[in-house]
């Protein structure tokens, strides 16, 4: 058990704090789905799963981790660089991961399992097949209780957390000023995906703004402004907003890593960051650009030392 780095809270009091479809557990999946949804947009993690996780995990934000480490997925501190909280797990005072925000340990958890090569195989699976993320996460070796997938699934189906995972179906409402026609050949409106819970469209191959723009009935001036965009170029895979931007990213987004040939507008696009903000945040003009293995502060302006 030593070795695993990801270790599950169910004492008899998380159990009766978040028992069987309670309001601990319905206020806690209405806290957390947003950010459940954007990361399975982001990484391809079901937000079922994630949901279900952080209720197993966290005793519905109740247990002591996650009281007082904002830890809501029990990761401990392997390869952690940031604040930790020691308390006594398998032996006495280990060391966890701490955080400043629970919406911090969402995005790691995501980090966590994607970065690991023995999850790999759980993104080859649809993002709607709870079922085999369950059964894949218990294979892997995510935890040691021999009916944890069991339990996911159980809580999944108790909370029909999986019309989360069903694009349309995340009881979100498109703006009512988006106008879009139905039965277009596009078919944007089942394309949108929220990200820092601004209504946006994955590119595909074919699409451009003027046609964006005629779909949802905004202007083109003003759905390129919405982008950060002067000029009409779009690409395969950005995602093209249809609201204005924010001034920070969402909780839990403080700081984005880059890789070769990220750039200050792709990071901008990424998070839902207006690009102005961004630059502003990291001491930035307009044309510079990052370096591999740089953080780009997401929510404030960076540190200098």
């Amino acid at each position: 058990m030593s070795k695993i780095y990801v270790i599950l809270f169910l004492t008899f009091t998380c159990v009766n704090i978040c028992g069987a479809s309670n309001d601990s557990r319905k206020a806690f999946i209405k806290k957390y789905k947003s950010i459940a949804i954007q990361e399975m947009d982001r990484t391809g993690i079901p937000a079922s799963i994630k949901l279900a996780q952080g209720i197993l995990e966290s005793g519905c934000g109740n247990s002591k981790l996650a009281i007082n480490a904002n830890n809501h997925f029990g990761i401990k501190c392997h390869n952690w660089n940031g604040a930790s909280f020691i308390m006594d797990d398998d032996s006495r005072n280990e060391c966890f991961r701490k955080y400043r925000n629970p919406e911090e340990s969402w995005v790691d958890h995501s980090e966590f399992l994607v970065s690991r090569p023995r999850y790999a195989s759980l993104f080859k699976l649809s993002k709607t097949d709870y079922k085999g993320w369950a059964k894949g996460l218990k294979k892997a070796g995510y935890a040691t209780a021999p009916d944890y997938a069991q339990k996911l699934i159980k809580i999944i189906e108790e909370e029909e957390l999986y019309q989360f995972d069903k694009p349309g179906k995340r009881n979100h409402k498109i703006p009512n000023e988006l106008n879009y026609k139905l039965g277009d050949t596009q078919n944007y409106q089942s394309r949108v995906v929220y990200i820092n819970n601004i209504p946006s469209i994955k590119v595909k191959k074919g699409d451009t703004f003027e046609g964006i723009a005629q779909y949802f009935g905004i202007p083109l001036k003003r759905l390129l402004a919405y982008n950060d965009k002067n000029e009409l170029s779009i690409r395969e895979g950005m995602h093209v907003f249809l609201k204005n931007k924010k001034n920070k990213a969402p909780k839990g987004y403080t700081f984005h890593k880059c890789r070769p040939g990220d750039t200050m507008y792709m990071i901008s696009q990424i998070y839902g960051i207006k690009l102005a903000k961004l630059l502003q945040y990291n001491y930035m003009e307009n044309g510079d650009k990052p370096q591999p293995g740089e953080m780009i502060s997401l929510r404030r302006a960076a540190q200098l030392y």
